[in-house]
């Protein structure tokens, strides 16, 4: 029951800082989603390194890794804003804008969480993890 709280609580929190962001970077519907990237980007690598460094520890309790990972960071970052500005650059006829924006939003949050899990693991002194597991427990 903690787990689902914190998740709840953490999607909030992470929910209202995405309005935060979008209110205050603002884009044209036919113009590059940087705001949209950025967040998306900054939440690949924030997860990364929690992933390669803070879970790595043991006596890190499930119900904070639910409430940061899928709470916080899963509301802050979503895969609809990258496909909803898709969509809009689409229908403005913005193809080559669209194209350029889903390999850099595809490849740019896998290096950016691939740093993430490298930072991570040089903070916590550990080896990069190759797995990422939860120990059987779902979130």
């Amino acid at each position: 029951m903690r787990s689902y709280l914190a998740v709840a609580l953490g999607g909030l929190v992470g929910t209202g800082l995405r309005l935060a962001c979008d209110l205050a970077f603002p884009h044209a519907d036919d113009a590059f989603p940087v705001e949209t990237l950025v967040v998306n980007l900054a939440g690949a690598l924030a997860l990364g390194w929690l992933v390669g460094g803070l879970w790595t520890r043991p006596s890190t309790p499930m119900w904070l890794k639910a409430g940061i990972g899928p709470g916080l960071l899963g509301s802050f970052t979503t895969l609809s804003a990258v496909t909803a500005a898709l969509v809009v650059l689409g229908r403005e006829g913005e193809w080559l804008t669209a194209v350029a924006y889903l390999l850099v939003s595809v490849l740019g949050g896998l290096a950016a969480a691939a740093a993430g899990l490298r930072i991570g693991s040089l903070i916590a002194h550990r080896p990069m993890p190759t797995e990422v597991t939860d120990a059987g427990e779902t979130l």
